[in-house]
């Protein structure tokens, strides 16, 4: 039975692997084409957050921090069929009010299409973006 109210939880255990892969590996521009095991491998070194509706998992989160002083969040979404139910906006709060992530001097993402959701909570563009830089490696998932 699905109720309307979103469980979040950072235990690891209770993570639907299969739904976390198939939404990253299938659906996300950012991801499509990742491997299982690098999933699996990237759950098992963050911080990682599963939204749940009864048992059924249709939100997840993960945040690659040190939790004294950085974070990048990313692997951010909601489920389709359970997007514009304000489970993200729930999903972030948990997230940010976190013993955990409290007192971080920086917390990044990237994303190309939810700068809205983001902004709700606190995100602005890079002050200093010419200090940034990166390796991008954008077909890492097919070679």
């Amino acid at each position: 039975m699905l109720t309307n109210v979103l469980r979040i939880s950072s235990d690891n255990s209770e993570l639907d692997i299969d739904v976390v892969y198939d939404f990253l590996h299938k659906h996300a521009a950012w991801s499509k084409g990742i491997g299982r095991e690098t999933v699996e491998r990237a759950i098992e070194r963050s911080l990682c957050f599963g939204g749940y509706l009864g048992q059924r998992q249709v939100a997840f989160a993960r945040v690659v921090t040190d939790m004294a002083t950085f974070a990048y969040l990313c692997d951010v979404f909601v489920l389709p069929e359970f997007q514009t139910r304000g489970y993200a906006h729930a999903l972030l709060d948990h997230i940010f009010g976190s013993d955990l992530l409290k007192g971080l001097r920086r917390i990044v993402l990237v994303t190309s299409n939810a700068h809205g959701v983001y902004k709700r909570h606190g995100f602005t563009n890079i002050s200093h973006p010419e200090r940034y830089m990166e390796l991008y490696r954008p077909n890492i998932y097919s070679a």
